[in-house]
């Protein structure tokens, strides 16, 4: 592919038009159409971008790749759309309310080997992420012991005119766990491989909606890495820290740089265990002052199409991965399990 890989943006709120940014920012693409039900009808950008009320309108249009930033919802139909269209898709997490969604669009992707199809799973390409996962494959420190999670906010968070979906079940099909919480259950499993045995409380008592608000979980590896995890909505001092020990030290993401500045400085601390230390090992902090993430994931859903290469970070099959295990924590708490009937785990209906 030697011309500008033509873009389409199916929801074009706060998300899309940010993709677009550095969709238009990245020298082998070009947006040319954006939808969203906001627009009244159709027409023409400032600029020359088409512009569609819905997605069945934006999907005549000539292009090479879509993004689909919409609601939990819509997302995998519009997916699968784009994939019976021949065209590469990039669509933002979750991949649905469920995981039978991203089951269905697996379905439709093996119909279309030679197309992409790349989820955002976007805290992997931040900076302090990348190096400490290359240190933790190193070897350096041992072998990974256990990992402590937390990643919080205030509340349910909405943007624009879509301002309560986020908190309806049957449009986000889950709540603080599956839209933020998904983050850092992709995390754990790309540092510490699968989990296959999953405990978990899980609550919605602060905030009474009809998803979760809080969600912990305790889960351990069939090699024995055990993962803790707190999702919360009631963190009122917005928080993401993820703490690695190892054999020979540990390894401490705290702060993540976001849309929001909220979540504080993003640092990783190198911890150097030593058995004369006392408790107070040697420590390396790296601090980081740009998030270089959005534009080096578009840069490797590129390349993947220019190099017809696999999508090697955020494939469909770490999205299902990951959906199951966010389920799979639904699931072990038998109180949330059984009032929204869910079915048993790796059921692949819930």
């Amino acid at each position: 592919m030697t011309h500008p890989i033509r873009i389409a943006i199916a929801g074009y709120g706060v998300v899309g038009k940010r993709r677009r940014e550095f969709i238009d920012a990245h020298p082998m693409l070009r947006t040319v159409a954006v939808c969203d039900k906001t627009f009244a009808d159709s027409g023409r950008l400032g600029d020359g971008v088409a512009y569609f009320q819905s997605p069945a309108d934006l999907l005549t249009q000539d292009f090479d790749a879509l993004f689909v930033c919409m609601t939990n919802d819509i997302a995998p139909d519009v997916t699968i759309a784009g994939l019976e269209k021949g065209v590469h898709v990039f669509c933002e997490k979750p991949p649905g309310r469920n995981v039978a969604d991203i089951e269905r669009v697996i379905h439709a992707e093996k119909r279309h080997p030679g197309l992409c199809l790349k989820y955002g799973f976007n805290h992997r390409y931040h900076d302090s992420v990348r190096d400490a996962l290359a240190v933790a494959q190193s070897g350096e420190l041992g072998r990974i012991v256990n990992l402590r999670g937390v990643y919080g906010k205030s509340k349910f968070i909405s943007y624009g005119k879509m301002s309560n979906w986020r908190t309806e079940r049957n449009v986000a099909g889950g709540g603080i766990l599956l839209d933020q919480g998904i983050h850092m259950v992709d995390l754990m499993r790309l540092f510490a491989g699968e989990f296959s045995q999953v405990h978990s409380f899980v609550t919605n008592d602060f905030w009474g909606h009809d998803v979760e608000d809080n969600a912990y979980a305790l889960m351990r590896t069939e090699a024995g890495v055990v993962g803790m995890l707190h999702s919360s909505a009631t963190q009122w001092r917005h928080r993401f820290n993820l703490d690695i020990t190892l054999e020979k030290g540990a390894l401490i993401l705290s702060g993540i740089l976001s849309g929001s500045k909220s979540y504080g400085a993003e640092t990783l601390t190198i911890v150097h265990a030593h058995e004369d230390d006392q408790g107070e090992p040697r420590e390396e902090v790296s601090r980081y002052t740009a998030d270089p993430s959005w534009a080096n994931e578009i840069a490797d859903f590129a390349d993947a199409i220019v190099q017809n290469r696999p999508i090697t970070e955020g494939s469909s099959d770490d999205a299902l991965r990951t959906m199951r295990l966010v389920y799979d924590i639904y699931k072990a708490d038998p109180e949330w399990s059984a009032r929204w009937n869910l079915a048993p785990a790796n059921g692949g209906a819930a």
